[in-house]
């Protein structure tokens, strides 16, 4: 096993910067999940890992050797794509093989491994097949196999689930945390998908357009995202928006929102006015936070436009305004378009945002002291 780091890495496309100047460590035995939207970057640093594209400038470290020089076999990392890329005249055996061959291990070791990893991953009675054989996830499992009999110091991994459908995708990304926990060693795995990132990864990295935004465990990112971008892709549904301003008035802050207002809690109003640089705001809103008001006259009156019932849980889009939002309510509710809801956001779960940086205002430790209050 091994760390890996990033130091101020850069790679340039001609005059695209696909990965500006990313400083990241992915830990010793850590599942580091690489996650954005598509053209990011994400990939591309992780084929720098593998050495499959050079750095335009710093380094690339592999436990305590710098790896820029070195040819992807010799850096001791084994790499999973998207796509399973299995010979289709081999067996099952014969393709998690064929790595540990090149490299003359004796047949016994080989046969040992092979055995060995099919047994972990589910496969075992597979190993006669032919890829053409098996099914989508089984050609993925063989795809892992492949590279775990390796034992390399670290895995890196393409967005490997994309190619599976919901349900096997789902079964696959906990056979596969399962499978980090066994085996304990450094992984670095790529999704677009912010469900995988969460559900999967020791610490998540977000990335946008070559920009490393900010890095940490899921919990984290999901309760104090650094920014705007962060906050609208962790989170699913995403979270709501809405542009405004700092209002005081009678010795309390608000969110003046035009149509209506959100009220600053307390303490955390207080330090809030302190601090922030601009009247002009963003405020944050998740979905799982908006909440029916209790009682009659309190909160926000909406409009019910759209209703997604989904079984345990129903999301239903509203506006009151020329504001639109998306609203998570447990269970099944009787709420048709048309229907008038008063709703009331979580004070405790408020996010605001400077309009124009983007940053967040209201950071963990902001939050800590307007408690202390």
């Amino acid at each position: 096993m091994a760390r890996v780091i990033w130091d101020s890495v850069t790679k340039k496309f001609g005059q695209v910067v696909a990965v500006d100047n990313l400083t990241l460590t992915a830990e010793d035995g850590e599942f580091l999940v690489l996650v954005g939207p598509s053209g990011c970057g994400k990939t591309t640093a992780l084929r720098l890992v593998a050495g499959l594209e050079e750095p335009t400038g710093g380094l690339i470290w592999i436990g305590d050797r710098v790896v820029n020089d070195l040819p992807p076999r010799d850096r001791d990392v084994a790499m999973v794509f998207q796509s399973y890329a299995l010979y289709p005249h081999m067996s099952v055996y014969d393709n998690m093989a064929f790595g540990l061959k090149l490299r003359g291990f004796p047949r016994a070791e080989i046969d040992r491994r092979v055995r060995q990893v099919a047994e972990i991953l589910g496969i075992a009675d597979l190993l006669d097949r032919k890829p053409r054989q098996l099914s989508g996830g089984q050609r993925q499992r063989v795809a892992l196999g492949r590279a775990i009999v390796r034992e390399p110091k670290v895995f890196l991994m393409d967005e490997p689930l994309s190619n599976l459908d919901a349900k096997l995708r789902v079964q696959t990304r906990a056979e596969l945390k399962k499978l980090h926990q066994t085996l304990k060693t450094t992984t670095i795995y790529v999704t677009h998908d912010q469900v995988e990132a969460m559900t999967m990864g020791d610490r998540i990295a977000v990335i946008n357009k070559g920009v490393l935004q900010q890095v940490d465990t899921p919990q984290n990112v999901y309760e104090h995202p650094v920014n705007i971008f962060v906050a609208g892709f962790i989170g699913s549904p995403a979270m709501n928006f809405f542009r405004g301003r700092l209002l005081s008035e009678d010795g309390r802050l608000y969110v003046d929102l035009e149509d209506f207002r959100v009220e600053v809690p307390g303490q955390l109003g207080e330090v809030l006015r302190q601090r922030a640089p601009s009247p002009k705001v963003v405020l944050g809103v998740r979905p799982e936070h908006i909440r029916l008001s209790a009682a009659e006259g309190q909160g926000v009156r909406c409009r019910v436009e759209v209703v997604e019932p989904l079984g345990n849980e129903t999301l239903v889009h509203v506006t009151s305004g020329r504001h639109t939002w998306t609203v998570w309510l447990p269970g099944m509710l009787k709420v048709a378009p048309g229907m008038s809801l008063q709703l009331e956001f979580d004070p405790e779960k408020l996010h605001l945002f400077d309009a124009g940086t983007e940053r967040a205002l209201i950071e963990p430790e902001l939050r800590a002291l307007a408690r202390a209050g």
